[in-house]
């Protein structure tokens, strides 16, 4: 019977740190896959790792590309808005009498032409 109940014995919550100590320093010392017994399947876990790491730097760079669109998408939208501006500022100033009222206002001599411009050959 005595050696059922060192068997049997329930974990306390004691242990839990004696665990968590043992598992660090299995760690430190590169022992922790050996005393989990899966030192045979160490190249797939490394692998798998391999491959966490590669996802997550691909999503970062990808997250890094649509954020650059973005900002090309608003400065593309600033250039759009500000063309449009332009546009009816111009079709505004291709009114002639618009254009008469505008070389007036700067003391231009220059009117309307009486006859069509010469050809010089």
């Amino acid at each position: 019977m005595m050696g059922m109940e060192d068997n049997d014995r329930k974990w306390r919550l004691a242990d839990v740190g004696k665990w968590m100590k043992n598992a660090f320093l299995a760690t430190v010392k590169g022992e922790f896959l050996m005393r989990l017994h899966v030192n045979r399947y160490f190249i797939h876990i490394v692998y798998t790792f391999f491959l966490f790491f590669i996802s997550i730097w691909l999503s970062l760079k990808m997250e890094k590309t649509f954020t650059r669109v973005e900002e090309g998408r608003k400065a593309l939208q600033d250039v759009e808005i500000t063309y449009a501006q332009k546009t009816i500022e111009l079709a505004g100033m291709g009114k002639m009498s618009k254009v008469m009222d505008m070389l007036e206002e700067k003391g231009s001599a220059l009117t309307v032409p009486d006859k069509p411009a010469d050809r010089i050959r």
